[in-house]
């Protein structure tokens, strides 16, 4: 029981000093990139910047414990910080008390529908969010965060939930742009895209081995850090209009309860399940592939609950909602990471620089903060994808279309609720009108195939439906509406033949159809026969009356069926 739910009961039996060596080296890398990272994603959240840091400690140090993942790492992340921006917007002004707590308690809910979730395999949920639809979203909202980012890099005030908003807010203030935030802004934004490119080749030729090249190149951001800090204090930009930190309190989290207001609670419900589902989905999409790399297993229900205990130690720290970060994962996963105790690690390492380095960071431009951020989410940007969406599904494609504009339009929440609500709608569409297909035997041979496509052989007497679906309520009336039909186009049929090999559920409506089909077919002076039936579909239909009531038989083989059936060939004379 307790080895189900505590996963690092498992890896601690075999936990030695290489793996404690090559966790803290990976963990020392992973601080150093987290600290700007933390900073910048709360500023995103529209909190003050040490709440960033704050959540990137307890939060580490409960996925250890709970998560399955040898190298996820847990922390504030873009999407989600945009999206905790939205939810709260609308229910506190940003820099006071409320809007804090407000955030404190839509870490604690997510963190408590996780782990529900999870206690309940509830993970499935995630799967209403297709591919389509997270890509449509993660764009969108890419391209929000990118322009939200702009008004500190021209040093003006401007403010907005998408985008619209966002580019009005721009033009109305662009005549107050500060030119040395502007400089520092556009020279940290073109450093880091070069860095991305170009750097790690450049150390490469330099000598240095390809691992820590590219451990190098990843952590641009801290060189960026580290020189507009610098050239601010030297140059004092901040009494030129440079906007900075400033004053970060020294010292770790204090631990409180969050707070428990039933009316706060039902203001944050719905952002606090699409936040738990998005931030799901992102985080075990990134732990299955990196576990993948190394062949090792996650459990999608077990990583519920640890990123709900995550986001549970988040709020009981003063921190906003988290989860699995790509970039962070993927440099601890290159660093060499071997068990989830590096994140707990990485955590001493940013409670340490909480207690003793942000009086260092208070001349870092709020600038090269949002440098970072741009660089980092323009990466997700994927416009191509539409293309490639719109080649192989137009559905598809109509779901990531609407995504990204009502995400674009209207913001993260309507935008994410309306790509779902479309993919559900779409699915139901298709599957309300299944494919079929009248098919023959392929001379020679036990197979049957369409005989629209191939040359098959056919029996004047035979009518084999090939259904391609599951039936359930949907396309129930279809089914019977496609028999129907065949039937009185074919006067001459005294058997039909409903081949199931892709029918994997029959729900009542679908058996009540059946029933249907069966009573006027036999009224036609039909027989209907079903063949290649599913063991779980028959174990059902064995539970009703309807094989009882069927005038003709269940085949295992189509094959079997036609035999049985067919006309027999007149030998030749």
């Amino acid at each position: 029981m307790f080895k189900r739910y505590l996963p690092i009961l498992e890896w601690m039996k075999i936990y030695d000093r290489q793996m404690f060596s090559s966790d803290a080296i990976a963990a020392v890398i992973v601080t150093i990139m987290l600290i700007p990272q933390s900073l910048a994603y709360a500023l995103l959240a529209g909190l003050p910047a040490e709440v960033g840091l704050y959540a990137s400690i307890l939060p580490l140090i409960a996925y250890t414990i709970f998560g399955t993942s040898r190298t996820l790492a847990v922390g504030p992340v873009a999407v989600v910080s945009l999206m905790t921006a939205a939810a709260i917007g609308n229910i506190a002004v940003q820099g006071t008390e409320q809007y804090l707590t407000a955030a404190i308690a839509l870490a604690f809910i997510s963190g408590a529908m996780l782990i529900l979730m999870g206690i309940f395999k509830l993970g499935l949920f995630a799967n209403f969010l297709s591919h389509p639809v997270i890509s449509g979203f993660i764009t969108a909202s890419g391209l929000i965060i990118a322009a939200s980012q702009l008004k500190h890099i021209l040093g003006i005030e401007a403010s907005g939930h998408n985008l619209l908003d966002i580019l009005l807010a721009l033009c109305n203030h662009i005549t107050q742009t500060n030119l040395a935030t502007v400089v520092i802004g556009i020279g940290a934004i073109a450093f880091l895209f070069w860095a991305r490119k170009n750097l790690k080749n450049l150390l490469l030729r330099g000598g240095l081995n390809a691992r820590l090249s590219d451990l190098i190149a990843k952590a641009g951001p801290v060189f960026v850090v580290i020189i507009t800090t610098l050239i601010t204090w030297g140059g004092n930009l901040q009494n030129q209009g440079v906007k900075v930190i400033g004053v970060i309190p020294q010292g770790l989290p204090s631990l409180a309860l969050p707070p428990f207001d039933p009316d706060l609670w039902q203001q944050l419900f719905v952002s606090a399940l699409l936040i738990s589902v998005v931030g799901f989905v992102e985080s075990v999409s990134v732990a299955q592939t990196l576990a993948a790399k190394r062949r090792q297993r996650i459990s999608p229900d077990q990583e519920l609950i640890g990123l709900g205990t995550s986001n549970l130690a988040s709020s009981f720290s003063g921190g906003f909602p988290v989860t699995g970060g790509f970039s962070r994962s993927v440099v601890n996963f290159d660093a060499g990471a071997e068990t989830p105790a590096a994140g707990a690690f990485t955590a001493i390492g940013i409670a340490i620089a909480t207690l003793l380095l942000t009086p260092l960071i208070f001349f870092l431009p709020k600038a090269t903060l949002a440098a970072t951020i741009i660089v980092a989410v323009l990466s997700l940007v994927d416009i191509a994808a539409l293309k490639r969406t719109w080649t192989y599904s137009r559905s598809d494609f109509s779901a990531m279309l609407v995504t990204i504009i009502v995400t674009l339009v209207q913001g993260v929440e309507l935008g994410i609720i309306a790509g779902v609500g479309l993919s559900i709608f779409l699915h139901l569409h298709r599957t309300s009108k299944p494919h079929s297909a009248l098919v023959g035997q392929v001379p020679g041979t036990e197979h049957f195939r369409n005989i629209d496509r191939h040359e098959v052989k056919t029996d004047k007497h035979i009518l084999t439906l090939r259904i391609d679906e599951s039936l359930y309520f949907a396309n129930a009336r279809y089914l019977e509406d496609r028999v129907y039909e065949l039937v009185a186009l074919t006067p001459t049929v005294k058997h039909l033949i409903l081949m199931c090999p892709a029918v994997n559920l029959i729900d009542a409506s679908a058996l009540e159809s059946l029933e249907a089909i069966n009573a006027r077919l036999k009224d036609s002076g039909v027989i209907f026969h079903l063949s290649e039936v599913k063991g779980p579909v028959m174990d059902k239909l064995k539970r009703s009356h309807f094989l009882d009531d069927l005038t003709g038989q269940v085949f295992l083989s189509q094959y079997t069926a036609w035999e049985a059936l067919r006309t027999p060939e007149k030998a030749p004379l």
